[in-house]
C-alpha cells in the first residue's frame, strides 16, 4: 500500500495555553498555522480544515486559514474537511480554492458536504427545510464549475448562469475535490454519480461498519460509469508518548465539548467507560505512536480505503500536547502504519 496517504484534519478548536488559559480566534487561527507547517515539515500528506460557526471553534473560512498555510509551506496539500457547500456560492467556492490552489503551486483540495451543523444556515439566510435540495443543486453546479469552461446553469437555490465564465482557473484544469460522508447511503451514491472521492467521516463505532458504504460507492460508480477512487476515511484521536498520558489529556476536553454538541442533539452525558470501550474497540485513535499505529493499520486494513486523516483536536488541549500530537503522528505514527501494513 505504497500509495497511502495520511491527513491531520483539525476545526481549529480554541485551545488553552499552558496555564490553563484559552487563547483568542487569532491566536487559535495562528496556532493551527503553526501546526500546518510542522505537519508539512515531517511529511504529512494532507491538512485538512474544516467550517463551524460556533464559539469553540476559530476557522470559518478553510480557505482563508489554508492561503495563510500555503504561504509557509512547500509540500503539504491543503483541503477544507468539509467546504459547507449547502450555505455557500458555488461560484466563490470554487473562487477561493484555486486562489489556494495558485498560491500554493497547485495543493489545494476542497472537500464538499452537507454540513452536520446548522449554525450557517440562518447565519447566511438559508431555510433549513432547504437542506437537501440545497445540496443537491449547489454540487451539480460546483461539478460543472470543476469544468473550467463558460457555464450556463439554472436552478432554483441561486440566480441562474448564462455562459459565465468564472475566474481565475487552476495552472493545471483541475481542482481536486472529495466529498465528505457521515453515513447517508443517499450521500455515498450522489458522490459516485458525481464522480467525486469519497470521504467517510467515521466519528463513533467499529470503523468496520462503515464496509457495506464503501462496497455502495464501487457498486454505484460502476453502474454510473464513473471512477471509484480510493476512499478515505477521518477519524478522531490524539496522540502522547504514553496511552495514560495520551487518555488523560484528552478526556476532560472531549468531555466538555461532546456534552455540549450533546445538549443540541438530545444525547446523554458521556461516561468514562463509554469513552475508554471507544479508545479501545471504537473510533478514538488515542494513545502512544505504537498503540494508534496499530489501531490505525487494522482500520486501514479491514476498510481497505486509501487515505486516513486522524481529526488532531477535540477540545481545548494545550497548545504544546496538541504540537506534540503532530509531531509524533508525523515522525513515528505514519512510518509504524507503513511497515505494520507491509509486514
Amino acid at each position: 500500500m505504497s500509495d497511502l496517504e495520511f491527513g491531520l484534519d483539525t476545526f481549529g478548536d480554541v485551545p488553552e495555553d499552558d496555564a490553563g488559559r484559552p487563547v483568542s480566534h487569532a491566536a487559535a487561527i495562528r496556532q493551527v498555522v503553526e501546526e500546518a507547517v510542522l505537519a508539512d515539515d515531517l511529511g504529512v500528506d494532507v491538512i485538512a480544515l474544516g467550517e463551524h460557526h460556533r464559539p469553540e471553534y476559530s476557522v470559518s473560512t478553510p480557505e482563508t486559514v489554508l492561503a495563510g498555510i500555503a504561504t509557509r509551506t512547500s509540500r503539504i496539500r491543503l483541503a477544507s474537511g468539509v467546504t459547507v457547500l449547502s450555505s455557500d456560492d458555488p461560484v466563490r467556492v470554487f473562487q477561493r480554492f484555486a486562489t489556494v490552489d495558485a498560491l500554493s503551486n497547485g495543493r489545494a483540495e476542497v472537500i464538499l458536504g452537507r454540513g452536520s451543523f446548522t449554525e450557517s444556515f440562518p447565519l447566511f439566510g438559508y431555510d433549513l427545510r432547504d437542506y437537501d435540495v440545497l445540496f443537491e443543486e449547489k454540487i451539480e453546479l460546483f461539478a460543472k464549475l470543476l469544468e473550467e469552461k463558460p457555464i450556463t446553469w439554472s436552478g432554483s437555490v441561486r440566480a441562474p448562469l448564462e455562459n459565465a465564465d468564472v475566474f481565475p482557473k487552476t495552472e493545471s484544469g483541475h481542482l481536486d475535490t472529495w466529498v465528505g460522508v457521515g453515513g447517508s447511503p443517499q450521500s455515498v451514491v450522489r458522490t459516485a454519480h458525481y464522480g467525486f472521492p469519497l470521504m467517510l467521516a467515521i466519528i463513533g463505532g467499529s470503523p468496520e461498519r462503515f464496509a457495506p458504504y464503501i462496497d455502495l460507492y464501487r457498486r454505484a460508480a460502476e453502474q454510473f460509469g464513473t471512477t471509484a477512487y480510493p476512499v478515505g476515511m477521518h477519524s478522531p484521536g490524539f496522540i502522547a508518548d504514553t496511552d495514560e498520558q495520551a487518555k488523560e489529556l484528552f478526556w476532560p476536553y472531549y468531555r466538555v465539548m461532546r456534552d455540549r454538541i450533546g445538549k443540541l442533539r438530545g444525547w446523554p452525558p458521556i461516561r468514562r467507560e463509554e469513552f475508554d470501550s471507544e479508545v479501545a474497540h471504537g473510533s478514538l485513535y488515542i494513545g502512544s505512536p505504537e498503540t494508534v499505529a496499530h489501531r490505525m493499520a487494522g482500520a486501514i486494513r479491514s476498510l481497505g480505503v486509501g487515505r486516513f486523516d486522524l481529526i488532531y483536536t477535540a477540545g481545548a488541549q494545550p497548545v504544546s500536547a496538541r504540537m506534540r500530537a503532530v509531531e509524533l503522528y508525523g515522525s513515528k505514527v505514519i512510518p509504524m502504519v507503513r511497515d505494520i501494513l507491509a509486514g
